[in-house]
């Protein structure tokens, strides 16, 4: 198989925990979809957590693996954001955000402690995760006379298609999300029928 459409994320947010010489690691582990989902939840963390001193993150988004992004929020380069990302690279997690927010307990743990502490941080969190694999989707808007939707609606029903919304009116409209190894197949069928026009819109 040329291309996995098949990918691994955590269903729900989860929480862990490290402590090393006084400081404390407190991990956050969230699913995301989009990129614009992170900087409403680091605020929201800050907000909680005013008094940390760090809160350092890393996310994961779709199957390629160089789709990354990670912050260290002022610890030393490499030693924070980066063992997180490795953590999430190791467990093949993706579409996931981990953000670490640390308590500094007087003693600094050097370079060496700091990657042990934010990657064995993010381990506890994630250990607490119940692991879900997805599919990758695309969405399309499929547009049709009603006089079609028989047609339209056999297609959906045969190849198991989810419909996000749907409006009928003498023009129809609907959004549905097709895994992405079906893309091909469904377009085609699609495109045997008169006046039917499906067109991409966004991955999921």
């Amino acid at each position: 198989m040329l291309f996995d459409d098949t990918y691994r994320t955590i269903e729900n947010p989860c929480e862990g925990i490290f402590r090393d010489r006084g400081s404390k690691f407190l991990a956050y582990a969230f699913p995301i979809n989009i990129e614009a989902e992170i900087k409403g939840i680091v605020s929201g963390l800050k907000s909680e957590h005013p008094k940390a001193n760090h809160h350092c993150w890393a996310m994961r988004l779709g199957i390629d693996r160089s789709v990354f992004k990670l912050n260290d929020d002022g610890e030393p380069s490499g030693t924070a954001g980066r063992p997180i990302l490795n953590t999430l690279l190791s467990r093949d997690l993706t579409n996931i955000l981990v953000v670490v927010v640390r308590y500094f307990g007087g003693t600094l743990l050097g370079v060496p402690g700091l990657i042990n502490a934010y990657k064995q941080a993010t381990e506890d969190a994630l250990n607490q995760a119940v692991v879900i694999e997805k599919t990758v989707n695309d969405v399309y808007t499929v547009t049709f006379d009603y006089l079609q939707m028989n047609d339209v609606m056999h297609i959906v029903k045969q190849d198991d298609l989810i419909i996000l919304s749907q409006q009928f009116d003498n023009s129809c409209v609907m959004h549905i999300s097709v895994r992405k190894m079906q893309v091909n197949q469904v377009l085609s069928k699609f495109s045997k029928i008169d006046g039917v026009k499906a067109t991409y819109t966004h991955s999921l």
